[in-house]
């Protein structure tokens, strides 16, 4: 079995006007996302010693990773009459919204459910989630680039205090666990690094090393990168500059 496939959804919403935190209640359901507001500022992505700075605008991030009874909201809900949505003053329109197809086994293999983030999901299906949500909120979500999730995660502690912030290979029992039990980051967002491993938006490649604003990386659909290792994952790989490409590997039928 590939553990390291393990990935969750995070998501970012730039239509909320309002500096602050929020709650998106998802309608026909009583599950709510909270939405930690990250302001925007500058830092140095990836390795400190090479790359120059980085700009990126305020954004907002899920406070935690989206747990199995979200994903499955989208999983089975019924496409309706309501295609379209507002972002700002501009309608959108929408055909229509790609549904997963029913998983042959039990995804959490018997690690948990209730409170547990959703994983072996695809980047195909995260994107398509977000764009389910943004069609029934009428707010507009996206994953993350890879640079907002670094910027997000920058005020991770050092590794000497990893133990009380991130499930590794160290402390995790081989398994995931649920979300917001370690402590959260500067900003108050969960697992960031550690536990499951996360997609963003970005494909796999090369960034400049010249000072560039909300950059979004390589436009490869065929590679897809994921960040902030998982419960399987050395402690010491457990860190904010550490970036996965995605393999065929990960889309094999177990």
């Amino acid at each position: 079995m590939i553990f390291f496939s393990f990935i969750i959804i995070p998501f970012v919403l730039f239509v909320n006007t309002e500096k602050s935190n929020y709650s998106e209640k998802i309608p026909n359901s009583n599950f709510s996302i909270d939405m930690i507001h990250i302001p925007g500022g500058e830092f140095k992505m990836g390795n400190k010693k090479k790359n120059s700075d980085t700009e990126v605008s305020s954004f907002w991030m899920s406070k935690y990773e989206i747990t199995w009874e979200i994903y499955n909201l989208f999983m089975e809900y019924e496409e309706s009459n309501k295609l379209e949505f507002i972002v700002g003053n501009k309608k959108i329109k929408v055909d229509g919204i790609s549904k997963p197809t029913t998983p042959y086994t039990d995804m959490t293999f018997g690690m948990g459910y209730e409170g547990f983030p959703a994983v072996n999901i695809t980047h195909n299906a995260a994107s398509k989630f977000c764009k389910w949500l943004s069609l029934e909120t009428g707010n507009y979500y996206r994953l993350p680039t890879e640079a907002e999730w670094e910027y997000a995660s920058r005020y991770e502690i050092n590794e000497k205090d990893i133990d009380d912030y991130a499930w590794h290979k160290n402390n995790s029992g081989g398994k995931y666990q649920k979300v917001g039990q370690k402590e959260p980051n500067k900003w108050g967002v969960y697992d960031m690094l550690g536990n499951v491993s996360e997609w963003v938006w970005d494909g796999y490649g090369l960034y400049s090393k010249e000072i560039h604003r909300d950059p979004t990386g390589s436009k490869n659909p065929k590679v897809r990168v994921t960040r902030g290792g998982a419960f399987s994952s050395p402690s010491e790989l457990i860190r904010v500059d550490v970036r996965s490409a995605d393999s065929p590997e990960w889309r094999f039928d177990w």
